[in-house]
């Protein structure tokens, strides 16, 4: 495999953390929680809802060590494998971490997978429909009074946010990872082209195709323009390909590899989900969006990727400045990786994150 083929397989597979992606015996067993009709913040009901995740060291008998991660739009409780294991910030030696698949991934209950409301029959959902889906988990199901930390990038770390303004009290400290703490309409419309691009493709059928028959074509420019241009950098590209020809060939595999990554629906509606979020709308909290930042109160260390095309990294170095206290980091400006500097690609920005984080979650009282 050549480098272009190398460098692109690794980024579809780190940033999306596909469905697709084999489960070996070395890896935690998948595990579900029933948690029956989940009503909705709109009213609405997800039918029979499972919530899927994983799970990695023990749990000790305070209940005190455990870190809840959740993922990013299109990704699975693979998303922060980087961060995860013997020696990372996330040591399962130390501490017990709860993977979480958010709705509408393909693993939890989504458009793909609902027998009882399937594809455009399944209700819009929100972020914070996310983070009450995880409580129950946390609190119910395995018995946590307060995580030591939730963690997450991209969708993730605006999980993380919304958990410390919907339940101030049950965690230790957050670290969101290339967050917003609300949706700018520059996110907003590459997530709308996004959806175009997958939408014009006659396949789609008004989201009820058949599984067997998805829109492909969509799905390429959807892989092509997600991994391969938007949440890289130009400085990115420009540093790979000297010769600028040679980035064809890498879209080329970034597509072939990834456009089935995703089901196309399920990403429609995690996307719509991305475009509604606020902490600021949060029930019960006042002073709207910068209130809700200034009310976290919660040691909170927010990472963001310099150059970033999705979540622009002004966002979150005004998500540090609104929360006290916060700590901020850029990940590894050098590389200006971009959105990509939380995916898990390159070793630096790994380290980076590794290094930053372990410290930050070592000086938790």
């Amino acid at each position: 495999m050549n480098i272009i083929n190398t460098l692109s397989a690794a980024f579809f597979i780190a940033v999306g953390a596909g469905n697709v992606l084999a489960h070996t015996p070395a890896e935690a067993p998948h595990q579900t929680y029933a948690e029956g009709d989940f009503k909705l913040e709109s009213g609405e009901v997800i039918r029979d809802f499972s919530l899927s995740y994983v799970t990695h060291g023990t749990l000790n008998a305070e209940k005190s060590n455990a870190i809840l991660v959740v993922t990013a739009i299109g990704g699975n409780h693979h998303r922060l494998d980087y961060l995860i294991g013997p020696g990372k910030a996330l040591d399962p030696a130390k501490y017990f971490i709860i993977s979480t698949d958010a709705i509408g991934n393909g693993l939890t209950t989504s458009p793909s997978n609902s027998r009882l409301q399937p594809r455009m029959q399944f209700p819009r959902f929100t972020m914070r429909d996310m983070v009450q889906s995880q409580y129950p988990l946390v609190t119910q199901k395995l018995g946590i009074r307060k995580l030591h930390a939730v963690v997450g990038a991209s969708m993730g770390g605006m999980q993380a946010l919304q958990w410390a303004v919907s339940y101030p009290d049950a965690m230790k400290a957050i670290v969101p990872i290339v967050p917003l703490g609300r949706t700018p309409a520059w996110t907003t419309a590459v997530l709308e082209m996004l959806r175009q691009s997958i939408m014009a493709d006659p396949k789609w059928q008004g989201g009820n195709y058949a599984a067997a028959s998805p829109p492909e074509q969509g799905m390429r420019l959807w892989a092509g323009w997600l991994s391969g241009v938007v949440v890289r950098t130009p400085s990115a590209h420009k540093n790979q390909f000297p010769n600028h020809a040679d980035v064809i060939p890498f879209l080329k595999t970034v597509e072939d590899g990834g456009w089935k990554r995703m089901d196309a629906t399920d990403w429609v509606y995690q996307s719509w989900a991305y475009d509604m979020h606020d902490v600021g709308t949060t029930p019960g909290v006042s002073g709207g969006y910068e209130g809700a930042l200034k009310a976290i109160k919660v040691p909170t260390l927010v990472l963001a990727g310099v150059g970033d095309l999705l979540n622009p990294e002004p966002e979150a170095v005004e998500i540090s400045q609104l929360i006290p206290g916060a700590k901020f980091y850029s990940i590894n400006p050098p590389n200006v990786f971009g959105h990509a500097s939380a995916a898990g690609i390159t070793a630096g920005e790994n380290t980076d994150q590794n290094q930053h984080i372990t410290s930050f979650l070592n000086d938790l009282k």
